[in-house]
């Protein structure tokens, strides 16, 4: 899939979509085991259907100082630990 943009693979090409989660990206999950499997269901399903772009949407500047003060600390850390890529 290197030419083309990720909303526009094959069906073979999404069966063989391996989805990973980071360690630690639900430990503010609040809820039970069940509700967390299906969550991480639903996630992935609408990835395979393709709805995973058209039902996201950016961060805003008020829902991000919404965010729990830990949230908004390891969310900073992220991206500022994720290395920059360099344009040949």
């Amino acid at each position: 899939m290197d030419s083309k943009k990720f909303e526009d693979p094959t069906q073979d090409e999404v069966k063989d979509l391996k989805i990973e989660f980071a360690p630690g990206c639900f430990d503010n999950f609040d809820g039970t085991q069940e509700e967390l499997d299906a969550l991480i269901a639903d996630i992935k399903n609408m990835i395979v259907r393709g709805e995973f772009d058209e039902k996201s949407r950016q961060l805003t500047e008020e829902d991000f100082d919404e965010l729990p003060e830990d949230v908004q600390e390891k969310l900073a850390n992220f991206f500022e630990d994720t290395p920059k890529r360099k344009l040949q």
